[in-house]
């Protein structure tokens, strides 16, 4: 699971606000848009995602602010680099004479190597937790993009809101960007449901649930009758275009999906949660990158890993929310995965029983489930 920067509780009533303007900063980085983060103290960066720099980008970048951008990036991938070996969640990467579009392809890109010779050894500094660089990549990732920025920092202006205005940049205040996952999921509510007959669960009702802004929607299957003064059989389930829909080989995603769904149904009824998590987390793209990376010889976490990301990304607050609004507070979890029972009982749901959930590999996934039982910790 991934480890974010200490959280401090929000308003109520900025909450909206709050989710919007992440929102809007997301689409713009996006597109390929510099956006205006907004730090502690008055100070605040102009960044821009590291999948959007080009010579073109990179020199408009730093024509406004009015300095060097220098690129961050997250310990992992920087620690892959072999540029540190510590513990530390964000660092920024700087070059002596600055950098150009091509490193900062090579420093944040997964296909590619840092160009050798360097002209001169790059310089590296420990960023704050909440610090501008920090909320830019965090950024990044909600945007599922790889998470890398430029940032270049904007320290001579009086009022950094009317310097973006002028610029028609949006803004975003960092403690939004560290606080958006929480606000996300405790907004999630109930937008539409329907009676979705299953091959293997006629008795299916389908419940959909958006968060306040409006972004990724996850699903609730309810099989059957399950009874809300019972611990429920639930499965948490992490989308998987390729394994659910395409029937994908490399991991047990649709096996394990069609066998929850059979499973719910022989006891009678219980819930599987269909949560918008690509990928463990890093997205449909970023898998597909994880995936080269894999064919290249890396297993599923080190592929991931290797793009910057932990091995895990996923968080379970969007599962615990769904289930308390469907009445549900006490489950029996059908997992092979540990860290889902400590994730979703550290959200404030009772995980009674973690119950077994095998699946016959194939030639194609064995390496992977091996990796998820020797490194995952996963109980096959």
């Amino acid at each position: 699971m991934s480890d974010h920067p200490h959280l401090i509780a929000v308003p109520t009533s900025r909450e909206p606000l709050s989710l919007l303007s992440v929102d809007r900063a997301v689409s713009d980085l996006r597109r390929g848009r510099p956006v205006v983060v907004l730090g502690s103290g008055g100070s605040a960066s102009l960044v821009l995602a590291a999948e959007a720099v080009t010579p073109d980008t990179l020199k408009e970048l730093e024509t406004i602010a009015g300095r060097r951008a220098v690129l961050a990036v997250t310990a992992r991938r920087a620690t892959v680099l072999g540029l540190i070996h510590s513990g530390i969640k964000v660092v920024t990467i700087a070059m002596e004479g600055g950098l150009t579009a091509d490193r900062v392809r090579s420093f944040a890109h997964p296909d590619a190597l840092p160009p050798q010779p360097l002209p001169a050894a790059p310089t590296i500094t420990e960023c704050p937790a909440h610090s501008c660089e920090s909320a830019a990549v965090l950024l990044a990732k909600t945007a599922r993009l790889l998470p890398a920025a430029l940032s270049a920092a904007i320290d001579d202006v009086d009022d950094p809101v009317a310097w973006a205005v002028r610029h028609d940049f949006l803004f975003v205040d960092a403690g939004d960007v560290f606080q958006y996952e929480p606000i996300a999921a405790r907004s999630l509510r109930a937008v539409s449901q329907a009676k979705v007959p299953l091959l293997d669960a006629v008795e299916t009702r389908v419940v959909a649930f958006r968060p306040r802004d409006g972004g990724l929607e996850h699903l609730a299957l309810i099989i059957g009758d399950p009874k809300p003064d019972k611990a429920v059989l639930t499965r948490l389930h992490s989308e998987c275009f390729t394994g659910d829909l395409l029937g994908s080989l490399r991991c047990d995603c649709g096996d394990q999906l069609r066998g929850a769904i059979r499973e719910i149904a022989s006891t009678g009824g219980g819930v599987l949660l269909y949560l918008a998590q690509e990928g463990r987390g890093i997205g449909l793209v970023n898998k597909l990158r994880a995936y080269e990376l894999q064919d290249q010889g890396f297993d599923t976490m080190d592929a991931n890993e290797q793009l910057g990301f932990d091995a895990d990304e996923r968080v379970y607050l969007p599962a615990a929310q769904m289930l308390r609004q469907l009445g549900f507070t006490r489950v029996r979890l059908l997992t092979n995965n540990p860290a889902k029972v400590a994730g979703l009982a550290g959200c404030g749901i009772t995980v009674e029983e973690r119950v077994p959930h095998a699946i016959p590999s194939n030639q194609h996934n064995e390496r992977y489930l091996r990796t998820k039982a020797e490194r995952g910790g996963h109980l096959f």
